[in-house]
Formats: structure tokens, C-alpha cells, sequence
């Protein structure tokens, strides 16, 4: 029988500076080392989310980490998801479910704090019950004072869970000296018990430059140094964040299919596009240049949390013109939800559920309308392209509006006996389905209109043996690199944490 181990977690001396995907990789090691973990990040603010089996919400880290570790998602493991929806509010999301909009000083000194703690220690509770380990990340610095009160993720998470805790350290962007022993000398005592190892991130060039300064950060600090991860750049997990979407190359490329994905400024669920990022059928990049837009085979509209304030957007910058125009000239447009929206004849907010705007005209390639409701649609689909097929695609819905159609046809027919989406032939369509470019049925359809420009004709992509793989080399990656002996040994031990 495998041993049970202590929960663990990432935690890390800033944003950004890998715990998410360390977390990915550490959930597929255990998994393959036959054990049974399971991932948790008690709160998360993204715009990147996931639709559970049971149609709730929860954090798109959180559902690729579960995937890593041969498990389906729950909201368990991410049981509280910040939705940001301007610079200073953001959607709350607590079990799966929007219970409301929030400030960001209102949420960290609301006096509800304790209920919410109550809430994401109960869900890690029920997740502990069945799963072992618990693989915990943190979020941003552990290291916040002003914030330690209100703290729900870092080390009042890990008290809870007891859990050891490992602190990650960005290399790259500098200062990881500082950023390591300040970051465990702020903790108290207690807390500073429970940083059990130290992991140096994204190191570029001869490992054996930094052997010193391993020995230098374990003499400073008193706590081992378990690794020191490599910089890569040729495994391919799903990214929790945008940052790096317009560094994407916009230059055309011959003998492939050229897509532009619209940056919008609050563009949510962008790993929708991850599939065709890979298929080397295609050229992927996302822009918000109308002559980038223009001189493009297919022109996908994304979604987006704050749809009448990105289509107000997309006709001040010229992005609308430019999308219409490149419909006329024959191009393909394809919308994802708020996407989907914004290409009807109009978008209606009369409840004010995102602004005071009431009415937007949209882009009129389509013929729907769009009005937004309070209650949001969260399920994971199965489907077919044609209404007399078995539905053997897959996706996901999560959207606050309901869509009617005043012409064309469906998209998609539902297992559950649903249409979704509208078409008006093969170069323009909307759907709310989320993961629906995953499907290589689907992005078949869509390159139908392209096949004379392919060069050759490549084997259909099949993006989850993809992901598998790559979970695969993740995991070859860290364990190269991570100290895999010390670490069990760290978890099997019966140490108290706490003295």
C-alpha cells in the first residue's frame, strides 16, 4: 500500500514566478510515482476559468493541474475565483457560483473574511478526505504584510492543511537572493518552521554557474535548496495568464493558414486557442491591428468578460471596420462567446450586469441578438456538428446572456437536445462553446475553405494525446532537476512543523 504523504505547497516570493506549473508537473510525478494527489488553490484571480463535469466554475489552472494528476475537476480544488471585470472590481466566485461583485478594498476588508476562510478550509477539508497528496499553491508573495490578515491562500492555507510548504524563486527576472531570504525571513516563527525547501525557477545557461549560490542561499537561510529548474521553452501546458499573448509573432506565414485571434483588453479564456497553436496547419497570433486583421485568413473573435466594453473598444480602435471589411473580402470570422455577441446586430444589458450601458450595436455579421442576464451558464457540453449525428465533441459553456436567432442556422447540436451558436455559411459563425477548437472535427470544418493554400495535407491534431504528452515531459523536466529523494523524505517525515 503507498504511504500517505503531508500535503504540500508551492508558495512564492512573487506573481509570476512558476508555482502554477510546478505545482502541474509535481501533480504528474506523484500521479506516476503511484500515488493519488490532487491539486488546491484555496482563491484565484483569473479571467481564464473551467466549467466542472457538474457545470460549475473554477479556475483554468486548477482544471489543467487536475488533468496532470488523472483527475476530473472540482470545485473543491479551487473552491474561491476572482473574475476581474474593470481595474478595481472583480466577479466573485465562491463554490462554482457568482454571488456578487466586489472592490478590491471592500473584498479584503469585507466583514464577511472569516465565512469565506470557513468556506475554502471546508472545501480542502472535503478534497483531503479522498485524495493524498494535496498539492497546495499559493498565490503571488507569501511575504505581503499589509495583507497577512486577510490572507485566505499562502500560509494561513498551509497552517490549515499542515502542510510543508516549498518556496519557489524566479532566477530569471533577478534579485532571487533578496527575493528567497526576505520572503522566509518576514514569516514568523511558526511559519518560517514550515518552509521546508527552496526551488530556484527558470534558470537559463550552465547550471553549475550557481552551485555556490545553492550553498549560499542554504547557509543565509537554513533550508535545502531542492532544485534548480531549467528554462524551457519547448513543453507546452496551458498558460494561467496573458501576459505573453502579444508577443505572439504577427508575421504571415505561406503554405499555412494565417489566424488572428482580436486582443481585447479583457479577453477571458484564451487557452481556447492553444489547440491551433500547436496544429501545423496554422500560424496563430493575436493582435489588435486592423491591417493585421485585414490580411487574414480567419479572424476569431475571443471571449470576454466585459463584451459592451470591448465592442465599444473594437469600434474606437478600428478593429470593427477592419473585421467587417475582411468579411466582405471573403475572410473567415468565427466568434466564442462574448466573441459570438459582439457579432450579432446588437448586445442589450438592460439589468446593467456589466454597466450602465444599455444597448450596443454589434458588429451585424450575424443575425441575433444578444441580452444579458444575471445568471450565468456553466456546464461542460457534448455535441454534434449536423443534427442527425451521434455528439461525440466536447466543450464547455460559461456565459451571462441568452442569444436569439432571427436567421441562419445552429452550429451545434447538444446532447441534451440544444442548439448552440448560428452559422450563415462556411466563412462566418458564433458559438458559446468553449473548447470547441479542440475538437479536430471542428477546426477540419473550419479550414475546408483553405484547402488549396495548405502546402500539404497534415494529419488531423489530436490536442489531448498532445497535453498527455506533454504532462509527460513536464514531468521528465522537474524530476530531473528536483531533488525527488529529499523531497519525499521531507513529506514521509514525522517532524512537527509547528515547534
Amino acid at each position: 500500500m503507498t504511504r500517505c504523504l503531508h500535503n504540500l505547497m508551492l508558495a512564492g516570493t512573487g506573481s509570476d514566478v512558476g508555482k502554477s506549473i510546478l505545482a502541474t508537473a509535481l501533480c504528474r510525478i506523484l500521479l506516476q510515482d503511484g500515488y493519488r494527489p490532487a491539486p488546491f488553490k484555496a482563491q484565484n484571480m483569473a479571467l481564464n476559468s473551467f466549467a466542472t463535469p457538474d457545470g460549475l466554475e473554477i479556475g483554468r489552472a486548477q482544471a489543467v493541474q487536475a488533468e496532470a494528476a488523472g483527475l476530473p475537476c472540482h470545485t473543491d480544488m479551487n473552491p474561491l475565483l476572482l473574475k476581474p471585470q474593470s481595474d478595481h472590481t472583480s466577479q466573485v466566485v465562491l463554490g462554482g457560483r457568482p454571488i456578487g461583485t466586489m472592490g478590491a478594498y471592500d473584498y479584503f476588508r469585507h466583514e464577511g473574511r472569516e465565512q469565506l476562510r470557513h468556506e475554502v478550509c471546508q472545501a480542502f477539508d472535503r478534497l483531503a478526505s479522498r485524495y493524498n497528496p494535496i498539492v497546495m499553491e499559493g498565490a503571488g508573495s507569501i511575504s505581503e504584510l499589509n495583507l497577512k490578515d486577510s490572507d485566505l491562500v499562502n500560509m494561513p492555507m498551509a497552517r490549515h492543511a499542515d502542510a510543508d510548504v516549498l518556496l519557489v524563486g524566479d532566477i530569471d527576472r533577478g534579485g532571487v537572493f533578496a527575493s528567497v531570504y526576505g520572503s522566509i525571513m518576514l514569516q514568523d516563527e511558526a511559519d518560517r518552521r514550515r518552509i521546508r525547501g527552496i526551488i530556484i525557477n527558470k534558470f537559463r545557461g550552465d547550471l553549475r554557474l550557481f552551485d555556490s549560490g545553492r550553498k549560499m542561499l542554504e547557509d543565509i537561510c537554513h533550508v535545502p535548496v531542492l532544485g534548480v529548474i531549467p528554462y524551457y521553452n519547448n513543453i507546452h501546458i496551458e498558460e494561467e495568464d496573458s501576459v505573453a499573448l502579444r508577443e505572439k509573432s504577427m508575421q504571415m506565414e505561406r503554405g499555412r493558414v494565417n489566424v488572428a485571434v482580436v486582443l481585447l483588453r479583457h479577453l477571458s479564456n484564451y487557452t481556447d486557442f492553444d489547440a491551433l497553436e500547436r496544429d501545423p496547419r496554422l500560424h496563430l497570433f493575436y493582435t489588435n491591428n486592423p491591417a493585421d486583421i485585414r490580411r487574414s485568413d480567419i479572424i476569431i473573435l475571443p471571449g470576454s468578460k466585459s463584451t459592451i466594453d470591448d465592442l465599444y473598444e473594437l469600434r474606437r480602435n478600428g478593429c470593427a471596420e477592419a473585421i467587417i471589411r475582411a468579411r466582405r473580402d471573403g475572410r473567415t470570422v468565427l466568434g466564442i462567446c462574448g466573441g459570438y455577441q459582439m457579432m450579432g446586430q446588437e448586445v442589450a444589458d438592460p439589468l446593467h450586469v456589466e454597466d450602465e450601458i444599455e444597448r450596443m450595436p454589434g458588429l451585424a455579421l450575424l443575425p441575433t441578438s444578444t441580452s444579458l442576464t444575471t445568471e450565468k451558464a456553466t456546464r461542460q457540453t457534448q455535441f454534434a456538428l449536423h443534427h442527425d449525428d451521434s455528439p461525440t465533441l466536447s466543450g464547455y459553456e460559461i456565459h451571462m446572456g441568452t442569444t436569439t436567432l432571427h436567421g441562419g442556422e445552429p452550429l451545434v447540436y447538444t446532447a441534451d437536445g440544444r442548439c448552440d451558436g448560428c452559422k450563415t455559411g462556411p466563412h462566418c459563425m458564433g458559438t458559446y462553446m468553449h473548447g470547441i477548437l479542440d475538437n479536430s472535427e471542428f477546426v477540419d470544418m473550419l479550414l475546408q475553405p483553405f484547402a488549396d493554400k495548405l502546402e500539404e495535407a497534415d494529419e488531423p491534431f489530436d490536442y489531448n494525446a498532445f497535453k498527455q504528452q506533454q504532462y509527460d515531459l513536464l514531468a521528465d523536466h522537474v524530476r530531473r532537476h528536483l531533488d525527488m529523494k529529499q523531497l519525499y523524505k521531507i513529506l514521509q517525515d514525522n517532524a512537527d512543523r509547528t515547534r
